[in-house]
């Protein structure tokens, strides 16, 4: 019966923990393993794992493709695990040395995720990059009942800045000066108009006023003409 590779990486985790709680050191670099076959030593020193992505992710975006490639130097298959912001590990796949992919679930397809092996390369793609991918990336190698950690490879998308709310400033000094000039102003100004009415009162008045009694001197001498004219035409009958 096939054991899943996330139980089978859990495991060999649990039982270097269990060793240790029971006072088994765990084997440092460069000790036989044999002298402790209970737990597979834990390194990332001795057997060499880089991990790199490919096209940067100094700017991602949600919703961009992730690609990360892992190098182990050997044909021993590879897990894939995502560290989170809270220290949890994470299962993602298992590449195995024949290029099969199996991921959490015992799953041989992932609807976020994508892996495969070309030679000794052990790729994993994030298909669509959410808030919940972010986290540390790390490719593990199981070699000699040896457990081999990559360095993290980090993948955070940028710190959102908040904008704060904008505050009506004080009003600017030079708008009440000039309001302040302006009214300092009408008063001249009003003055100036009334002595213009004034002066406009005293010319157009008498003009008017002239002109009246020339229009009415002017009927009344018609009227008077017309009177005489009728007298004469009277008398002459």
């Amino acid at each position: 019966m096939d054991t899943s590779p996330a139980l089978l990486l859990l495991l060999t985790l649990g039982s270097c923990e269990y060793g240790h709680r029971l006072g088994q050191p765990l084997p440092r670099e460069g000790q036989n393993p044999s002298a402790d076959s209970s737990c597979p030593g834990i390194y990332g020193q001795s057997l060499e794992i880089k991990v790199r992505s490919p096209k940067g992710i100094t700017q991602l975006r949600v919703g961009q493709k992730l690609e990360l490639e892992c190098w182990t130097g050997r044909h021993s298959g590879a897990f894939w695990i995502r560290q989170d912001k809270t220290g949890t590990l994470h299962f993602i796949v298992f590449i195995s040395s024949m290029a099969k992919a199996t991921f959490g679930g015992n799953q041989k397809t992932s609807t976020r995720f994508e892996a495969r092996k070309e030679d000794v390369f052990y790729h994993l793609v994030v298909k669509s990059f959410t808030p919940q991918d972010e986290g540390n990336y790390f490719c593990v190698m199981i070699f000699n009942q040896i457990l081999y950690f990559s360095p993290g490879q980090p993948a955070f998308l940028p710190a959102t800045t908040v904008v704060p709310p904008t505050t009506c400033g004080p009003t600017p000094t030079h708008g009440i000066t000039e309001d302040s000039n302006l009214k300092t102003q009408d008063p001249e100004r009003r003055k100036q108009e009334d002595l213009n009415f004034f002066c406009h009162i005293f010319i157009w008045v008498p003009l008017a006023g002239a002109c009246l009694l020339l229009l009415i001197a002017l009927v009344i001498t018609i009227v008077l003409c017309q009177e005489t004219r009728r007298r004469r035409c009277r008398c002459k009958r």
